[in-house]
């Protein structure tokens, strides 16, 4: 009897049915590769127009060259998490970003122009959708500088930092923390003004609507109202937050020890803000069981 794992994965590959999908598997002894040939050859298989599939599963990568002091970080999407950990895929990914850093590309549609043919091969041998989303380039200021990386299971996070000096334990650590803590600036001096704004004027809002603050002095009250307002910055800022290897500091408080800074970092999370396809697959099968 089929794996109805493997009945998902060649489902969603081949856009068949479960019961054809079911047989397939069977005639090709449980293997989805021959299973999406034998349905291929029999016209089963849809020509489902990958394009308008949903990407939202991946890897993201990372490529440092040391020689040149420059770094690349990339996300390619596919649609199932069982692709994402084929050696295919992850050769992809690899090449990719090499391709990023040889190339310096100034937006993702150049490199998307330049990759088509690499991606519409994969697309083909692969069999779902594949997508470019996006790359970053870090390069070094000044001779002194260091870049840090990390990448967390295999790539479904990865972080380059880019420090003042060369500190490989540091820039490793605090690598490690951003893909953890997920902060969104340096310092709160970098939290754009109109965002600033709008939280002082929430915050104001909220503590008018305080019971507890009814009656403070104007002059009290703002101070009251700032307070909220680079609490709420300072959990986002890696500057203020709390230290992943050692939470008896901030991340602002261990640079100033070490004599160091960060410049900049780039964080990728796999899938992030991509709107995910839910399919109830146990009821469909269910549902073609009971036909």
């Amino acid at each position: 009897m089929a794996n109805i794992e493997n009945i998902k994965v060649l489902r969603e590959r081949t856009g068949a049915g479960i019961l054809d999908c079911k047989n397939a598997l069977a005639a090709c002894g449980d293997d989805i590769d021959k299973a999406t040939d034998w349905l291929r050859e029999k016209g089963i298989a849809k020509a489902a127009k990958k394009a308008d599939r949903i990407a939202a599963e991946g890897l993201a990568g990372i490529h440092v060259c040391d020689k040149c002091g420059r770094a690349s970080i990339v996300e390619i999407n596919c649609e199932t998490d069982f692709v994402s950990k084929s050696d295919p895929f992850k050769a992809l990914v690899e090449d990719c970003t090499k391709i990023v850093l040889k190339n310096s590309f100034k937006n993702i549609d150049e490199a998307k122009a330049f990759t088509k043919e690499m991606f519409t091969e994969a697309t083909l041998k692969i069999g779902e959708k594949i997508d470019f989303r996006r790359f970053d380039i870090i390069e070094k200021q000044d001779p002194a500088n260091g870049i840090g990386s990390y990448i967390h299971m295999g790539g479904t996070h990865a972080v380059l930092v880019l420090l003042a000096k060369d500190d490989p334990e540091l820039a490793k650590g605090l690598a490690m923390h951003i893909a953890a803590n997920a902060p969104k600036y340096v310092t709160e001096a970098e939290v754009p003004q109109a965002l600033k704004d709008s939280e002082t004027k929430i915050q104001l809002e909220a503590a008018k609507n305080d019971p507890k603050l009814q009656g403070k002095p104007e002059q009290a009250l703002a101070k009251i109202v700032e307070g909220k307002v680079h609490k709420t910055f300072s959990e986002v800022t890696l500057a203020d937050q709390e230290y992943l290897l050692d939470p008896t500091k901030t991340v602002g408080q261990v640079l100033t020890e070490k004599g160091n800074k960060v410049l900049k970092f780039v964080h990728y999370t796999v899938g992030e803000g991509i709107e995910k396809r839910v399919d109830d697959f146990v009821s469909e099968v269910m549902k073609q069981a009971n036909n």
